[in-house]
């Protein structure tokens, strides 16, 4: 068979898999007949209620000079550990705002940063396309930094995500701009799988964000440039187990349901959608309306509540929203109240425990807020 035939038999075939997956797609669409906010609408369910003390800046962390990028919290939730364009990790403690470490990168272009379980160790990556492990018990060098534990070095592009495995300090997940995603054993260095790549059920561009299933540690979702999110089962590395279609940008964000049933996106489509794992099926979009001079804002950073019945969301234009998930309703928008950030929202994060929710912006700060007043953790 000449190089021509095959040219022709390879566009022949794109082509047709491109006219199956928009049949998939109207297909999809007319298996939607519903979301959860029109059912819950039609069962009479009321939307949460916020008053202006319910949630509230209580603290401001500043101490970084550039850019905050990322964020984590600690289980044992009164530490967060941030990563910032000034090449600096600092751990602070979140009820007294003190820093704790602030930890010289070896690159300073720092995209990802994530606590292990136990709190003893953080991971961070970026452009240098290694992840790099701190030991915080570690002692410091003679200039006084904290030096590298383990570097874990395979990917061919830069780290844009990590996540430890919970309840384990041993595995960690990254995702990359090669299009892959990797199983780490940090004591050993070695990558125990890889997820995509060559495989053709992979990513077919840059993954920006991973979620591990906290339910089921084996499952984990991620999301990418190719617009799509995809449900992986770390077990089989050489095929995902579901993709997830719906988006017209960027899948910036993923975040498992408390549940572990169900995972939310945010994009550069300025929508977050709820999806379910069992069926593939999404089940609602969280949409920003409020447009300046018709540019959609990009949702950066996504996070459930405690109990899934919030959703908070964080844009490009300085807003964070607080979406009733049920209802599909912004309840709250933390970006209009006062001590509010002054930049674009880039990350956000809440407490193992639901009380607190903590913001990353461009605007070099990080703020806390807490849940005041009579109001609960929901």
């Amino acid at each position: 068979m000449s190089v021509s035939e095959l040219k022709e038999r390879h566009v022949a075939a794109a082509e047709t898999v491109n006219s199956l997956r928009e049949l998939l797609k109207q297909k999809r669409l007319l298996l939607l007949d519903t979301d959860i906010a029109r059912y819950a609408t039609a069962q009479g369910r009321s939307p949460v209620s916020f008053g202006p003390t319910d949630l509230v800046c209580c603290r401001t962390l500043q101490g970084h000079t550039g850019k905050v990028y990322s964020l984590d919290w600690t289980p044992e939730r009164n530490r967060i550990v941030s990563a910032s364009q000034d090449g600096r990790l600092i751990v602070w403690n979140a009820l007294t705002s003190q820093k704790t470490h602030a930890i010289k990168l070896p690159c300073a272009w720092v995209m990802t940063c994530a606590f292990s379980p136990t709190g003893q160790s953080v991971a961070c990556g970026g452009l240098d396309s290694v992840c790099s492990i701190f030991n915080l018990n570690s002692p410091t060098d003679k200039d006084g930094n904290l030096p590298v534990s383990r570097m874990l070095s395979g990917h061919k592009g830069y780290v844009s995500s990590c996540q430890y495995v919970p309840d384990e300090d041993t595995h960690l997940i990254t995702s990359s701009g090669d299009h892959t995603c990797v199983l780490w054993d940090i004591t050993t260095g070695i990558r125990t799988s890889v997820f995509g790549g060559e495989f053709q059920s992979g990513h077919t561009a840059d993954v920006l964000s991973v979620s591990i299933n906290g339910s089921n540690s084996r499952m984990f979702v991620s999301g990418s440039c190719d617009s799509t999110a995809r449900l992986w089962d770390t077990r089989v590395a050489s095929r995902a187990v579901r993709t997830f279609h719906g988006h017209e940008g960027d899948v910036n964000s993923v975040k498992f349901f408390p549940d572990g049933n169900r995972f939310g996106t945010g994009s550069d489509d300025g929508t977050c959608r709820l999806f379910d794992v069992r069926t593939g099926h999404q089940l609602q979009v969280y949409e920003h309306h409020q447009h300046v001079d018709n540019e959609i804002p990009h949702v950066t950073s996504i996070a459930f509540s405690i109990s899934g019945r919030l959703l908070f969301a964080g844009y490009s234009n300085g807003d964070c929203y607080v979406w009733d998930t049920l209802l599909a309703e912004v309840v709250l928008n933390l970006g209009s109240l006062q001590n509010s950030h002054e930049g674009r929202i880039s990350c956000l994060g809440l407490s193992a425990d639901g009380s607190a929710l903590c913001t990353g912006s461009s605007d070099t700060n990080l703020k806390i807020w807490a849940f005041g007043g009579h109001r609960k953790v929901i």
